[in-house]
């Protein structure tokens, strides 16, 4: 069983309503909900928000909720109050409410890759546009695909995932494990270094990370999907830029053991 937790701020301002439509409407037809559960966080919303939202919890039914913040706290506070609910065992993903999925069961899958490999921290479905491959020229945009240690056994399905330094947190599983002894998601602002800061944590407490390749997603950026002007991007590079030294120094601290890898709800 896994638990779906998804930060959502939709405003007049980034148009996000739209993808958000999209995302539940493409989420609710291709999860098994007799078996996994999710969890709304809503920053912010609009009338379009509101609708979907509502359309989403009566096709899914008892197995979502919704969460509404008082304000806007970001995109990794937000997904912590989805975790706090998490169940002892429970797989938690992390998804961006800027997917398409197009494959039934991916959620199962995951789980499955998951279970067949307890090494593995952080598993991720894999956007076209990622730079990651195993003959890329960069080092760090490197992969390794292998099979996971069960595929071994007779009978058991092959399962194929390719190992990373860290991976893009458009949809992302946690296993229980890794959550145990990471506690919570950090970010330095309220937007970006969420995913590749738990990566670098993953990586210091033993797991490893990877994407599960066969499964195909979309991210549905308005910006480029719509053609809708660029102020969200603008807003989203200019974020990532002010907030990229404090990422530095927290990615090294996490590596050489002066920052503790756990991480409280509230900071």
């Amino acid at each position: 069983m896994a638990l779906i937790g998804m930060a959502i701020y939709d405003v007049a301002e980034n148009r996000r309503d739209q993808v958000t439509t999209r995302c539940l409407e493409s989420l609710a037809t291709t999860v098994d909900w007799s078996r996994h559960r999710c969890i709304l966080v809503v920053n912010a919303q609009t009338e379009a928000t509101a609708d979907a939202i509502i359309k989403f919890l009566q096709f899914v039914g008892k197995s979502a909720s919704v969460i509404y913040l008082p304000e806007n706290v970001g995109t990794a506070k937000a997904v912590n109050r989805a975790i706090r609910e998490r169940h002892t065992g429970e797989f938690f993903v992390k998804m961006d409410n800027d997917v398409r999925f197009y494959r039934e069961g991916w959620l199962d899958d995951m789980e499955a890759a998951m279970k067949a490999d307890p090494t593995i921290g952080i598993l991720g479905l894999k956007r076209s546009d990622l730079e990651q491959h195993p003959n890329h020229d960069e080092e760090r945009f490197r992969s390794t695909l292998r099979f996971v240690p069960s595929c071994i056994e007779k009978g058991k399905p092959w399962i194929c995932v390719e190992e990373t330094a860290d991976v893009m947190g458009t949809c992302t599983m946690f296993s229980p494990q890794l959550l145990d002894k990471l506690g919570f998601m950090f970010q330095p602002g309220y937007y970006g270094y969420d995913d590749v800061l738990m990566c670098v944590r993953s990586n210091v407490a033993g797991f490893k990370n990877a994407f599960l390749p066969h499964i195909r997603i979309d991210h549905l950026d308005p910006v480029f999907d719509e053609g809708i002007p660029d102020h969200y991007a603008g807003w989203k590079s200019a974020s990532a830029w002010s907030d990229g030294a404090e990422y530095n120094r927290l990615k090294e601290g996490y590596e050489n053991g002066t920052i503790s890898i756990y991480s409280p709800e509230t900071w």
